[in-house]
């Protein structure tokens, strides 16, 4: 009887015309009889989900009470990023080989937001069969609009410890093979090269640029590839009042030591969690600031410090024949011993925040207080001045460094840190760490803004050794986005809304609930 049990299961197979009306994208495309997990399941395929359930051989007295209820399992296409066919091969054959099957991978949530793939095989030895599911399958999947086909790839070897061309060519390089993703892979070999290729190389032959590097390996190909949408729309990039978004995505693949833009995107910074967001096409779009002078553009970036943060930088950047770790700590303790504020005046555009939509986190009516004579001012001696379009997330500040801003609601935070002991300065920062409220001190004020204006205060006379940001050439030193840059006049700070798409997920929206799944 065992031997007959296939030509049973096949008689047993309900016919497309029997099931029960489906709703569009429901109408089985397919249907069929693969072996999965060692049992002959009857799968159907349609254009939302792929579903099976195991064939049940009849009771040996023909009592259809006593049969074994078959659970059916249920694969979202949306969650299916590939599929090849499957097939033995011997050692050193690259090709050809005895067909097994159909193999599909699909990406499954695991706990603390952080994604992983599996496969789950279809076994079957019919050619025909196989290639007409696997044709449909590939079809299902090329419909997917934001998936990527190509990209351009920048890593950075010497982000961090080191690992970044590791992490790519380990982690990241075979999940792109894996989905048939062309790349064209750049290593950096100096500050700035990732920028001039972006300057000058074919945009449009990519869905997507990739950074593999930290926070400032990041910050360079966003500035780059958003300068390039101002070239190629003939913008005058000495000043940019209104800039034109970029014109591909930016996917973030964390190889840093603090990586916050990742962290703010995916929640985590686990490098196959950031890879298969590019893979499977989750597209945010983010506010971009622009920091200038009066004469010129500086940057496109994320967020900035000025003060404390600044220093801090400065310092470590000095160091850099120290490894990272010890150079940021040394960098940290030796500024917080020199704690010094600076005298500096600050005018603002604020945003009055009208209504919050609960059911949107992200969307925020604002009203923007538009007019010259509604900016404000406020001078004074300040420990640290942090201006961010977006939440920073990180290891060290899980509730983010401005956890009142989101990542695409048109506005800034602007968190002042006025004068202080440094014990009192202490406990704000160490609140970073926890979930309590790192901004709930007399001395610590935030504002939501849309432009922001620092200008410092020289001293002159016997004070002017206090002034401990200048370097030698009468710079002060701004921490944009874990980058050092250094400028002795004003610096205009506006934020464009929604001017770069990049691949992720709103960290407001992630699911931190564990997901099951076969991977058979």
């Amino acid at each position: 009887r065992a031997r007959a049990a296939p030509q049973e299961r096949r008689r047993r197979v309900v016919p497309l015309a029997a099931a029960p009306p489906a709703r569009a994208g429901d109408q089985p495309l397919l249907r069929g009889i693969f072996e999965i997990g060692k049992r002959s399941c009857d799968v159907v395929l349609s254009a939302r989900r792929l579903r099976w359930s195991p064939i049940l051989p009849e009771s040996p007295t023909g009592d259809s009470s006593v049969a074994l209820q078959a659970q059916e399992e249920i694969i979202e296409m949306k969650d299916v990023f590939s599929v090849k066919l499957k097939r033995r091969r011997f050692a050193g054959q690259k090709t050809g080989g005895t067909l097994l099957g159909i193999t599909i991978f699909k990406c499954l949530n695991k706990e603390e937001n952080k994604l992983t793939d599996c496969a789950i095989h279809l076994n079957n030895l019919s050619e025909d069969h196989c290639q007409s599911w696997f044709r449909h399958l590939k079809e299902i999947l090329n419909g997917f609009q934001n998936r990527p086909k190509s990209l351009k790839v920048f890593v950075n070897p010497s982000s961090h410890k080191r690992e970044a061309t590791h992490i790519y060519y380990e982690k990241v390089a075979p999940l792109f093979k894996l989905a048939d993703i062309k790349t064209d892979v750049t290593v950096t070999e100096y500050e700035g090269h990732a920028l001039s290729v972006l300057k000058e190389c074919e945009l449009q032959a990519f869905d997507g640029v990739v950074c593999v590097g930290g926070d400032g390996s990041v910050s360079e190909v966003a500035h780059g590839l958003l300068l390039r949408a101002q070239i190629d729309a003939g913008k005058d990039t000495d000043y940019v009042s209104k800039p034109v978004r970029a014109p591909v995505p930016l996917g973030v693949i964390p190889a840093g030591t603090t990586n916050v833009l990742a962290h703010t995107l995916y929640g985590t910074k686990h490098a196959v969690t950031a890879t298969l967001h590019i893979v499977m096409g989750h597209i945010q779009a983010v506010d971009v600031c622009t920091f200038s002078t009066p004469s010129k553009l500086l940057r496109f970036g994320f967020s900035a410090m000025f003060g404390f943060g600044a220093r801090t930088l400065a310092l470590a950047e000095k160091h850099r024949w120290m490894p990272s770790s010890q150079r940021k700590d040394f960098a940290f303790i030796k500024t917080l011993a020199d704690l010094k504020p600076e005298e500096c005046e600050l005018s603002f555009l604020p945003v009055q925040i009208l209504e919050e939509d609960s059911h949107e986190k992200d969307r925020i009516i604002l009203l923007y207080l538009g007019s010259k004579d509604q900016w404000q001012k406020i001078q004074g001696h300040f420990l640290n001045v942090s201006i961010m379009a977006i939440p920073c997330l990180c290891s060290m500040a899980p509730r983010g460094l401005a956890p009142n801003t989101r990542l695409n609601n048109g506005s800034m935070a602007l968190i002042v840190v006025q004068n202080t002991s440094r014990t009192e300065f202490i406990k704000h920062l160490k609140r970073y760490t926890s979930v309590k409220n790192q901004f709930n001190f007399p001395f610590v004020e935030t504002y939501t803004v849309r432009e922001v204006k620092v200008q410092p205060r020289l001293k002159s006379g016997p004070d002017a050794k206090e002034n401990v940001c200048l370097n030698a050439e009468g710079n002060y030193p701004w921490n944009i986005d874990g980058d050092l840059m250094k400028e002795a006049s004003e610096v205009h700070v506006r934020v464009h809304p929604q001017l770069i798409d990049l691949y992720g997920v709103n960290t407001d929206d992630l699911e931190s609930s564990q997901a099951t799944c076969n991977c058979i």
